[in-house]
């Protein structure tokens, strides 16, 4: 199932930093590929370009392993490059690669990738990916000219879509490729775009909701009747229109310049050997049918190139059913792209453009083939809300550097246009999907929360050492990839305090202020229990009433009261629990460093502990080539086998933990927090006081937009 659709959102949510299970193993592509050959063939209003852009990212990531589930037999020792961040570094690079061989645009991939994919990219990466999508743009050219003309090596074809040559018949002194004059109706154009995209995205988002309710949750056949249901439409309109609402026009001759290139009469060639006469009389042909009867590129060529006219009707009706038709077919169960839809979509309206103000505004000088390029980059441009990457393809496509500027701008005026009504297409059905993506940048108000606003304060964590019974228990009953490595603090808090300042770390706070935060804190929170920081408890202790008004005297009475509570004990044995005390929850912890699970399923697995008897040192020791020999895919710690295993030994987690993880502190402003976790790739931010206590872990799930929309509420009706 992960193989459907066009894969660009799975592997923007992959190089977000999140993990769609399956969305990079051996037998997706192979689905993928297999795929989207018959859907393409077979007449759907789907593109190549995304699967393509998937099938690179599974080859990224799958072929520096060399190995796969699927193919488990097949293994090689090649311990380099098993970790996160290079898979997801070669990911970016296979994607790159796959938009270089779809469009002959290796720098358009190299930008796509930063701009859609990546989000944690430096500047080593940059020139790997683009030597990767240079090289993947000249493997696919050498083939395919070798295939097509039989002169290997000559490279003439550059990508798999090609949008020929624009230049003006040398005959017409008066034709430009674009004027000034004609920006101006490239805005409007843009304008136009941005809304026809924002309700293609609409739409289709209605449509993904109603197959979610009433599709996928029932049996695997009625998705497949429901692609053979598209399919059969698509199929009797194409025949329907083609027949009934398409005119017959005289043909054109051929044109050909003396200076042409070969690959400009190749172009004009296809171009005039591609219309469709479909019971039309000799010399004549159907305008309608030689847009749907030809494969998606040849139709594009057709609108950029044709000297021909197509009727202003029958442009209007093939946008509006190529409009309706790509919309459907877009979330269906197979493999689907949906760069080419939009592209030939845009096109025909581009021409339309072209059409009415040669016909009814007199504009002779202008230009078909430039207008549909436009009407092209600025429905693309609504639909899918790419900038800088769309520009780049769509230039490196045309091979026309002049393009740059009018692209451009209707690229820039389509996409603030699309972004006033809904966000692009992939992003649309990333939130359908629930995946906790994170985006450039937080807004502006969210700087009213701070750290300690939105962290996760009821913590499960593990001792330096543990015993297995309390690890098994951890493991089995919570799904968390991480755990804080703690000790108990309690009888240190007291030498913190000297003076009139309290010392920590070099850091000196005076004691109003810290008063004055916490009453802060426990306004915003309400509670006690999301702010356990023994710097608060400690200002407790020397309080004068006079100072504060009578609420925050109720505070601090709360305050002092827990502060002497005594706190229970807690052996290496026991585990957290839910049958815990909010004291035993919140009790001062002193942070010593993270210890993921799947380090903590190895140790298990492997039976690294040792007894009270001996002495950790005991303990025997794993290599880092050991506790990683089972990347990607980790034991689960339901499936394995430990009745070997004494659950009174300890197990020494401290060699293997990380000891200097990133942290923040309680005060610090979200967009901080939200800076440091997306630019350094992390999954998890412990949030730390001024005493090294831990009193809180930031996740993933903390800095999504509407959990912060939703701790920004709670802020504004405690104030």
């Amino acid at each position: 199932p992960v193989a459907a659709g066009s894969g660009i959102p799975e592997i923007k949510c992959y190089l977000n930093g999140v993990k769609v299970p399956g969305v990079v193993r051996l037998r997706t592509v192979v689905c993928k590929a297999t795929g989207v050959l018959f859907s393409v063939a077979g007449g759907l209003f789907v593109g190549k370009e995304g699967p393509m852009i998937h099938s690179g990212a599974v080859v990224g990531a799958g072929l520096p392993q060399f190995q796969s589930i699927s193919l488990r037999k097949i293994q090689f020792n090649f311990p380099h490059f098993r970790s996160d961040r290079d898979k997801r570094d070669f990911v970016s690079a296979g994607a790159a690669a796959g938009v270089a061989a779809a469009f002959g645009a290796p720098i358009g991939g190299t930008l796509f990738s930063l701009e859609e994919g990546s989000s944690f990219w430096n500047q080593g990466l940059t020139w790997k990916v683009l030597f990767c999508s240079m090289a993947a743009t000249f493997t696919l050219n050498f083939f395919r000219s070798g295939i097509q003309f039989g002169s290997w090596g000559s490279f003439q074809l550059p990508g798999l879509l090609n949008f020929g040559e624009f230049k003006c018949s040398e005959s017409d002194k008066k034709c430009h490729l674009w004027t000034a004059v004609d920006l101006g109706f490239f805005i409007l154009m843009g304008i136009v775009g941005g809304l026809l995209g924002a309700t293609f995205n609409c739409l289709n988002k209605r449509l993904a909701k109603y197959r979610m309710r009433n599709v996928h949750p029932k049996p695997k056949l009625v998705r497949v009747l429901e692609s053979l249901l598209v399919s059969l439409t698509t199929t009797v309109m194409v025949f329907v229109a083609s027949m009934v609402l398409g005119e017959c026009r005289q043909m054109s001759p051929s044109r050909h310049g003396g200076n042409d290139t070969l690959s400009l009469q190749d172009v004009s060639e296809d171009v005039n050997a591609s219309i469709k006469t479909f019971f039309c009389p000799n010399e004549t042909y159907n305008d309608m049918a030689t847009l749907f009867f030809n494969p998606q590129e040849s139709a594009i060529l057709q609108l950029f190139h044709q000297d021909g006219t197509f009727s202003p009707v029958t442009l209007s009706l093939f946008f509006l059913l190529y409009f309706l038709l790509s919309c459907w077919t877009y979330g269906i169960s197979v493999p689907s792209g949906l760069f080419v839809p939009s592209l030939l979509c845009g096109a025909a309206f581009g021409r339309l453009v072209a059409n009415l103000l040669k016909s009814y505004i007199g504009l002779d000088h202008i230009y078909s083939g430039t207008f549909a390029l436009i009407g092209a980059a600025a429905f693309l441009g609504g639909v899918v809300r790419m900038t800088i990457s769309l520009t780049v393809i769509l230039i490196e496509s045309t091979n026309e550097i002049s393009y740059g500027l009018p692209i451009m701008i209707t690229l820039m005026v389509a996409k603030w246009t699309g972004d006033f009504f809904n966000k692009g297409i992939y992003d649309i059905h990333v939130n359908l999907r629930g995946v906790p993506l994170l985006e450039w940048e937080t807004e502006v108000e969210m700087d009213k929360l701070r750290a300690s606003d939105i962290m996760e304060p009821n913590l499960t964590y593990v001792y330096p050492h543990t015993r297995i019974q309390s690890l098994v228990s951890i493991l089995r009953t919570t799904v968390h990839h991480a755990f804080p490595v703690v000790t108990e603090n309690r009888g240190n808090e007291r030498e913190f305090m000297k003076g009139n300042q309290l010392i920590s770390n070099n850091i000196k706070f005076k004691k109003s202020s810290i008063l004055t935060r916490a009453g802060e804190q426990r306004k915003r929170s309400q509670s006690m229990k999301s702010y356990p920081s023994s710097e608060l408890r400690n200002m407790c202790d020397e309080h004068i009433a006079t100072e504060e008004p009578p609420e925050k005297e109720d505070m601090l009475q709360q305050m002092l009261e827990r502060r002497y509570t005594p706190y229970p004990s807690l052996y290496p044995d026991q585990s957290p629990s839910e049958e815990w005390t909010m004291e035993e929850r919140f009790r001062p912890l002193t942070f010593h460093g993270l210890i993921l699970r799947s380090q903590l399923v190895t140790l298990l697995d492997r039976g690294v502990c040792y007894s009270e008897s001996q002495s950790s040192a005991s303990q025997p020791r794993l290599s880092h080539a050991e506790m990683s020999e089972d990347y990607p895919r980790y034991p689960d710690i339901h499936d394995l086998d430990l009745t070997l295993l004494n659950p009174r030994m300890i197990v020494d987690v401290t060699p293997y933990m990380n000891p200097s993880p990133f942290t923040v502190s309680p005060n610090t402003h979200v967009s901080q927090v939200f800076n440091l976790f997306r630019t350094m790739g992390l999954r998890h931010l412990p949030v730390v006081n001024a005493v090294g206590e831990v009193v809180g872990i930031i996740t993933r799930h903390n800095l999504t937009h509407e959990f912060l929309q939703a701790r920004l509420r709670q802020h504004y009706q405690t104030i």
